[in-house]
């Protein structure tokens, strides 16, 4: 018990950082945990003209009707409010909170619903919206892991989530408002869901954000853009990932950069809401130690972050994990900022973490329950299917 409250203490004694500003002068606010959906929910008490929210899960719980509230108070003070949220990942939530919202003016739509009669246009049950993007007055934009719960707010549950997200304010919101409009546009009329794909890129050379908003296709921008990625690291990666089976590409591609000497780190969950993926994840940390990869497991609550720092200059943030399902199958949106500044904070955010984490040892893995290694052989086979 004790560890635990220390752990706790530990943890609160993180600072958010100042705000780092970008080549047009726009600002990033780095946030951990609860403090995100604090900011969120200021952030919608004071908007003004818009409000969009894209959510995997919205919960009827504290947390889901503290922005319900939010979000019908400002919709009957005439600030056009749209909301998104995925049919499956708000499964068990009372639609009474969504037809509250409907009732005080805001615009709702349920992305994909499970059953077949609730669909206006074709009926796709397996491909996901799993983005999670606030949008307020043009102006302001918010995104990273989280979803609308108090597991996510650190209030009120017997299990608190780690998780990460920013703050945009200013000219490089407006990418991802518009990675909004197109999802908003393929809820409401249908057709190909290459529609809600927005990919925004900007000049690698300036303090700048780009967006990748990728869709379920068979030929994914979002696999071979990571790929890149890592391809070009020349002296760190450092990654926080919640759900970690990567396909052998990615394997590939960390592995090569270990071996050309790139510093390799590798954060994820001690426990887990999916152990099976758990298990695929644990089957590839011999072939990445092999290759100079350092893997911590996070200790406590689940940790739900996933973001890519390379070379402490390019930030990955956003909803994507690293499995076949956020590629294959979900709608996802990541920021791609270039700043050393924000990559620094990133960084230092990271190693923050590694101490409230258990140190994978190469020789202590290879001495793993041989039942272990079994499982996690035959799970990693079908990780694709997951």
């Amino acid at each position: 018990m004790m560890g635990v409250v220390d752990s706790h203490i530990r943890r609160s004694q993180w600072t958010t950082p100042e705000p780092v500003e970008l080549a047009d002068g726009s600002r990033l606010h780095i946030y951990k945990d609860g403090a995100a959906l604090a900011a969120a929910l200021e952030a919608i008490h004071r908007a003004r003209r818009l409000i969009g929210l894209e959510v995997y899960i919205f919960r009827g719980d504290q947390t889901g009707q503290a922005f319900a509230n939010a979000l019908c108070d400002r919709a009957r003070r005439g600030v056009r409010v749209f909301v998104i949220y995925d049919s499956f990942g708000s499964f068990d939530t009372d639609p009474q909170i969504f037809e509250r919202m409907r009732s005080a003016g805001v615009r709702v739509i349920e992305f994909h619903p499970m059953w077949p009669w609730n669909c206006h246009h074709a009926w796709r049950p397996a491909n996901r919206n799993h983005r999670k993007l606030l949008i307020v007055d043009d102006t302001i934009a918010g995104m990273g892991g989280l979803n609308i719960g108090d597991e996510y707010a650190g209030s009120g549950a017997t299990l608190r989530w780690r998780d990460s997200a920013m703050a945009v304010v200013g000219p490089s919101s407006r990418p991802l408002l518009h990675a909004f409009a197109r999802t908003w546009h393929y809820c409401r009329h249908g057709g190909r869901i290459r529609q809600a794909q927005y990919v925004y890129q900007t000049d690698p050379r300036q303090e700048t954000m780009g967006v990748m908003a990728s869709v379920p296709t068979t030929n994914s921008r979002l696999r071979p853009w990571l790929c890149g990625l890592l391809r070009k690291a020349q002296w760190s990666i450092e990654l926080t990932m919640a759900y970690f089976a990567p396909d052998d590409d990615l394997i590939r591609e960390l592995c090569r950069a270990g071996q050309r000497g790139v510093r390799i780190r590798l954060l994820v969950p001690g426990r887990t809401d999916h152990p099976l993926l758990q298990a695929a994840g644990r089957s590839f940390y011999e072939t990445l130690m092999n290759a100079g990869a350092e893997i911590y497991e996070w200790r406590g609550e689940m940790m739900h972050a996933k973001t890519l720092i390379v070379d402490r200059q390019i930030t990955v943030m956003g909803s994507a994990n690293l499995d076949h399902r956020s590629i294959e199958y979900n709608l996802e949106i990541s920021a791609i900022i270039h700043s050393r500044a924000f990559g620094q904070q990133m960084t230092r955010l990271f190693e923050f973490d590694t101490q409230q984490a258990r140190t994978i040892s190469l020789e202590t893995w290879r001495y793993r329950p041989f039942t272990d290694r079994i499982v996690q052989w035959a799970v990693s086979r079908a990780r694709y299917w997951m």
